[in-house]
């Protein structure tokens, strides 16, 4: 097996000979060939691919058989109409995912030198950050309405994985373990976890609540999954203490709906609650905290679009302190 190193990290594994044929080949794969294979890839059929990318089937065809010639293996398994990707297949688009946002960072790089008149943001966020990014949004698309903007929700760790696929220009996520060595982070500000109840809730004037207590609540939260519940949980088994999830949901604001009927009781990050009909008490724990970062790859470039989104974010957060 060769190890292949680009942008100074690990990115696959390659056989000796699919290994070979990248390097001989690197310098004559055309850009297209590659966007074509990855296309092919993700539907797995030539006839889809090749109208997405309007393009005759044919067409299509020739360019992955060209590179294939190149790379001297096969990347596709053909039976009948029905295709599938070959071991070197998969290995090799990563690399072509790599190669095909390097060359789009080099085109985008040169068409903003001058002007923030065109181009894409696509950022992720944490679902409990919701509200706080929508207030930068707002502020970036008044300021630069011919840039399109893309955004993803999902959980920080989800987010982490969207980042390492290239799918993400940056994301706003809360952040406390062990640094990535190819993120950047740049920290916003911290946010205390709290219990959120309903503003008539018998437990809406206490001004600080402990762990045991929380534990003898009915509980809904968001799905353990999510980063912000394993801290939670985390937490709490470190006490020895097992508190009542009643209810778990992968969506913050449904949620707070719940915790609105006054049945239930929640967990949550403070930047996520702004409802009037809500109340948030302070937990009786230090290390229930999470910290905001932006993070995104060190590699990557950057377009003044993303710089100036994240200025943006940054004077939010001086207005915010």
């Amino acid at each position: 097996m060769i190890l292949i190193i680009t942008t100074g990290r690990p990115i696959l594994y390659l056989s000796e000979n699919v290994a070979s044929g990248v390097n001989r080949s690197t310098a004559n794969m055309e850009h297209r060939q590659l966007k074509y294979f990855l296309k092919a890839q993700e539907l797995l059929s030539f006839t889809e691919a090749a109208q997405q990318l309007h393009i005759s089937q044919s067409t299509l065809s020739q360019q992955i058989k060209q590179l294939e010639t190149e790379l001297n293996t096969p990347l596709f398994n053909r039976i009948g109409r029905q295709i599938t990707l070959t071991e070197a297949g998969k290995l090799f688009t990563d690399y072509a995912k790599q190669s095909v946002k390097k060359a789009e960072d080099g085109l985008q790089m040169i068409r903003d030198l001058n002007n923030l008149h065109i181009g894409t943001v696509t950022v992720g966020v944490a679902y409990s950050l919701k509200n706080f990014f929508t207030k930068a949004l707002i502020q970036f698309a008044a300021e630069f309405p011919h840039i399109n903007m893309k955004v993803v929700y999902d959980s920080s760790l989800g987010l982490f994985d969207r980042l390492d696929q290239f799918e993400l220009d940056f994301s706003l996520a809360f952040h406390e373990g062990i640094d990535v060595p190819h993120f950047n982070y740049q920290e916003l500000f911290s946010s205390p976890m709290v219990v959120v109840a309903k503003k008539e809730s018998k437990l809406a004037r206490k001004k600080i609540i402990s762990l045991d207590e929380i534990c003898q609540l009915p509980l809904v939260i968001a799905t353990r999954g999510y980063s912000s519940s394993h801290i939670i949980s985390k937490t709490f088994t470190r006490y020895g203490l097992d508190p009542k999830f009643s209810i778990e949901v992968n969506d913050i604001p449904t949620v707070l709906d719940l915790v609105k009927t006054g049945k239930w009781y929640s967990i949550v990050v403070q930047t996520s609650v702004i409802d009037k009909d809500l109340v948030t008490i302070p937990i009786d724990e230090k290390s229930l905290v999470r910290n905001t970062n932006i993070i995104s790859l060190k590699e990557a470039y950057e377009t003044k679009a993303i710089k100036e989104f994240k200025k943006i974010l940054l004077e939010l957060k001086h207005e915010d302190e």
